[in-house]
């Protein structure tokens, strides 16, 4: 086993000296990369012919840095938004209004995904948390849906997980990167557990998550573990495999997400993971999902100490709870 994340974290504090690692890790032969530009899932067609409306990303009680994740998204929003009648299709418009805002209007390129051939659309979001923060760097995991005006006049929906890079600087965090996930194609072959996983209305998937498992991407020890766990609670996952950073954030270690072997949960029965007023409830549910054999369950409270092995937390897990297994 690599070196574990308590021996990583220990003797480290909290603020702007504190290293603020990323979900849970173990050697394993690298998988491809997760960071490729793709959809999460094919475009769905609606009868509707009016948009949702804006709504720009807004900080729960007990974030960590919420102008961080406010940075992200701000950059998401202005590529993946414009209204009909103007010119705000297309990269070049994108790259005027991110610009005019302060972001690099290269970064555009990298937005492929929120800039389809449409009149209008508007991009909000699911979940935002993070994949890992430093005192100097942060990696925010966006789970983006984008409705968009087609030519044939039906609005479309279409999501994706994007890992967005960021680095500390006067007077905001700057965006130095974004990674958008590739789950890959979907597989005939799924186990009987991926169907039932999949058909679980108690288990409510973002678009890459239900897409990894739709690929086939997923162990069943994970899709084990969130079946049980449904059957006392709704489970809000945010992120499974793809979408997530390769490493444990600010190592060199690899995380378990890559590879399929775990699961981030932002909200337990419609309650935030990140809102002090739940915290009971997660201390009970994190008992709970270490019951259903992960290696490791991360959370906002580390619930067995500095010499404990079975939990941990950090700041990167103040807003969700991270299961993360061997195989």
């Amino acid at each position: 086993m690599s070196i574990s994340r308590r021996t990583l974290l220990s003797g480290v504090g909290i603020g702007a000296a504190g290293l603020l690692c990323g979900c849970g890790s173990r050697s394993a032969t690298a998988p491809a990369s997760t960071a490729a530009p793709g959809s999460s899932r094919s475009p769905v067609p609606t009868p509707s012919a009016a948009l949702p409306g804006e709504q720009a990303w807004n900080a729960r009680p007990g974030e960590v840095n919420p102008a961080v994740k406010a940075r992200a998204t701000g950059l998401l929003q202005l590529v993946g938004t414009w209204s009909a009648g103007g010119a705000g299709a297309g990269a070049d418009a994108a790259r005027a209004r991110v610009q005019a805002a302060g972001y690099d209007p290269a970064l555009v390129e990298q937005l492929q995904f929120l800039s389809p051939a449409a009149e209008a659309a508007v991009t909000n979001f699911i979940d935002v948390q993070y994949g890992g923060i430093l005192s100097d760097s942060a990696s925010v995991l966006v789970m983006a849906a984008q409705w968009y005006l087609a030519p044939n006049g039906q609005i479309v929906r279409h999501g994706s997980t994007f890992d967005v890079r960021l680095g500390s600087a006067d007077p905001h965090w700057t965006v130095t990167a974004v990674h958008a996930a590739a789950p890959g194609p979907a597989t005939t072959g799924l186990s009987d557990l991926a169907k039932s996983v999949l058909a679980n209305e108690r288990i409510r998937l973002t678009d890459s998550a239900r897409a990894d498992v739709t690929a086939g991407q997923i162990h069943d020890s994970v899709l084990g573990a969130l079946d049980t766990l449904a059957k006392q609670h709704v489970l809000d996952v945010s992120v499974l495999r793809s979408g997530h950073p390769l490493l444990v954030f600010g190592t060199d270690r690899p995380s378990d997400h890559p590879y399929g072997r775990a699961a981030d949960i932002w909200a337990i029965d419609g309650s935030a993971v990140v809102d002090p007023a739940n915290r009971d409830l997660v201390i009970s549910f994190m008992k709970e999902a270490a019951a259903t054999g992960p290696w490791q369950v991360g959370g906002p409270v580390d619930l067995d100490g500095p010499d404990g092995q079975q939990y941990f937390s950090d700041n990167t897990h103040h807003d969700h709870v991270h299961m993360g297994f061997h195989t």
